[in-house]
């Protein structure tokens, strides 16, 4: 485990709109750009391996999307290369940070010089939901599914431990991008396990999750 005086002041940051990564939940990519492939690359000559995951937003008249002030640092954990030089790699949440401001330098990739402070609970061991039903939690989740057409696991799900349900499934529900950025914000897994809920029970009335959010 990753102690606050290992976090780097810089990090390498990947906007990628809707893919969220949670302390202690670990994230799936496929990386095949240029730049991010030179990013991995100067990532893993680093001795904390770590890559930002942050939400581009758009902002009218600019050509470039701005960032979301708050992403998640993964480290690299587990990455192969394919025969045509892209990489599978898997990133362990390590802790949300704030952005200060972009870095200018000479790579072809974003870089941001970040605050960890505000989050300094993520370092800890996994949290829990004293106030979480987990029967009453998976009826509205079952309801969901079956309404979007997905299909999961389910006894792993009832087998999970609370922080790792409710983390897992703010990154793997077909959840908007802004309702991810909500899902990553939240103060605590209480907090995150009720604006899913919110989410989950809007859109099982026919609403448009965007309009919870707002």
């Amino acid at each position: 485990m990753m102690k606050a005086i290992d976090l780097p002041d810089t990090i390498p940051v990947f906007p990628l709109p809707g893919a969220l990564l949670l302390p202690r939940a670990r994230l799936p990519l496929h990386i095949f750009e240029p730049r991010y492939l030179h990013m991995l690359d100067d990532a893993l000559k680093t001795p904390h391996r770590l890559i930002g995951m942050i939400q581009p937003r758009e902002v009218p008249g600019d050509r470039e999307k701005k960032l979301h002030a708050i992403g998640c640092a993964g480290r690299l954990t587990g990455f192969s290369e394919t025969e045509d030089g892209r990489y599978m790699i898997s990133l362990s949440g390590v802790s949300r940070f704030r952005v200060k401001e972009e870095v200018p330098g000479f790579v072809p990739y974003r870089r941001c010089l970040v605050d960890w402070a505000p989050f300094a609970r993520d370092l800890g061991g996994p949290e829990d939901d004293r106030g979480f039903r987990r029967a009453e939690f998976m009826e509205a989740l079952g309801r969901f599914f079956e309404a979007m057409q997905l299909s999961t696991d389910w006894s792993s799900l009832k087998e999970a431990e609370p922080e790792l349900l409710i983390n897992s499934l703010s990154m793997l529900c077909p959840f908007s991008p802004e309702d991810k950025q909500a899902l990553l914000e939240a103060p605590s897994l209480t907090t995150r396990r009720e604006t899913m809920v919110t989410l989950i029970e809007f859109a099982l009335r026919g609403g448009s999750a965007d309009e919870v959010m707002q």
